[in-house]
């Protein structure tokens, strides 16, 4: 059997207040590509469909004729659970009618798969069931697939209370024996002749993260433990850290990461989908495969100024990528000459300006010895321009004087 796995699409995100559906629109195109191409039987969509639990039109529209593609009119077993991103009803809602297809949704941990009422022998069939797991039947395929699918089983989603201890450490080593013990049960579905697989939304210990994921744990309270993945397991497909990487080699654990780069701290990175083939028995094969639809990220510090950016662009530096933009400047840039600096390429997402003097260590050598002599609001001009790359204006100025004398009387009154 050959699977597909897949997760954090986040239909309906932005970058720095830029549009992603083009990109989106691409990514799901390619991905139809690789399941026709290469004979996919199931497709793993391990959640954060949505980027958030109210998604634009348009987002749900894209997702549900994704699903609708990769079922291949029923013939291929598609299977999504939510995600942290994911509003749970919103993501079930149409599996009424996405049941009929082949197509799994299932939004809350311990939600049991629906199941059409009269299946067809030429469409992918949910041989039984209960809740977070199914064993699936696909045309074509000699093994069937037991898969312990667990949406993000946080404790409101789990509708239980996973420890009476505030301490963190109390709280993970709670949360990640729940899991085990939750996933340990499911385990007992698996069989020597089915293709056993797991699919969940968790941070796992050891995972690195990017600035893209919205967090699932307060301080490491909601890890899981590698260890908490049934041995019997074959492929263990995980959503939620962006970043592709692996976790264990048995069962083999892994993150296909996200599709597209979200933020600037994904620069660099190569957005990929995971192909696995797994028969009872053998050892699992996988393939990494890079996509190519989304928009590369990539970080520029000009040193040399306004010129040096002409340059690169001129050169064709990073072409086609969203560009992060550093310049450093001898001094406080005209407002012209910053709008035609930000009119050079609408790759510019971001522009950070940074002021920085030829003699700069004199500067601060200087500069230390002359702080105490200055008066607050000189310091707070100071402290503007350096952060702004500008002087403050004369109100803003006004505001931070009535501040300062409201915390001097308040301070007064306090002795």
């Amino acid at each position: 059997m050959r699977i597909l796995h897949t997760a954090d699409w986040h239909f309906g995100r932005q970058l720095e207040g830029r549009d992603r559906r083009v990109e989106q629109a691409a990514f799901v195109d390619e991905i139809c590509q690789i399941a026709d191409e290469r004979e996919v039987d199931v497709v793993l969509i391990a959640g954060d469909v949505y980027d958030s639990v109210n998604p634009p039109a348009w987002a749900e529209e894209l997702f549900y004729e994704a699903v609708e593609r990769l079922s291949a009119e029923g013939k291929r077993g598609v299977v999504v659970i939510a995600g942290n991103h994911d509003q749970p009803e919103r993501v079930r809602a149409a599996a009424p009618l996405a049941s009929k297809h082949g197509i799994v949704l299932l939004g809350l941990p311990k939600e049991a798969p629906l199941q059409p009422e009269e299946p067809s022998p030429d469409r992918v069939q949910i041989v039984q069931g209960g809740p977070s797991w199914l064993e699936l039947a696909v045309p074509g395929c000699e093994h069937h697939a037991v898969i312990l699918a667990l949406p993000y089983p946080s404790e409101s989603r789990l509708k239980e209370l996973l420890s009476d201890s505030f301490t963190q450490e109390d709280m993970q080593l709670a949360f990640s024996d729940r899991i085990g013990k939750l996933l340990a049960e499911l385990s007992a579905h698996f069989r020597e002749d089915t293709v056993n697989l797991v699919m969940s939304h968790l941070f796992v210990m050891g995972g690195e993260e990017t600035d893209s994921e919205r967090p699932i744990q307060i301080g490491g309270a909601m890890t899981v433990s590698t260890q908490a993945f049934p041995e019997k397991a074959d492929y263990v497909a995980l959503g939620h850290l962006h970043r592709l990487q692996k976790l264990r080699e048995k069962p083999l654990v892994r993150y296909s990461g996200s599709p597209l780069c979200y933020s600037f701290s994904e620069a660099g990175q190569s957005k990929a989908v995971v192909l696995v083939d797994v028969e009872p028995g053998s050892e699992v094969r996988e393939e990494i495969l890079y996509l190519k639809s989304g928009r590369p990220l990539a970080r520029w510090k000009a040193t040399e100024g306004i010129e040096q950016v002409e340059r690169w662009l001129a050169e064709g530096r990073d072409a086609g990528a969203w560009i992060d933009l550093e310049i450093h400047v001898s001094d406080v840039i005209d407002p012209t000459e910053f709008q035609r600096l930000r009119k050079l390429s609408d790759d510019f997402l971001k522009i950070q300006r940074v002021v920085v003097r030829a003699d700069r260590e004199e500067d601060e050598e200087q500069d230390r010895v002359k702080l105490t002599e200055l008066s607050p609001d000189q310091l707070f001009r100071r402290f503007y321009e350096r952060k702004r790359g500008a002087q403050p204006d004369e109100r803003l100025v006004t505001m931070f004087q009535r501040l300062l004398a409201e915390t001097d009387t308040g301070r007064e009154e306090e002795v």
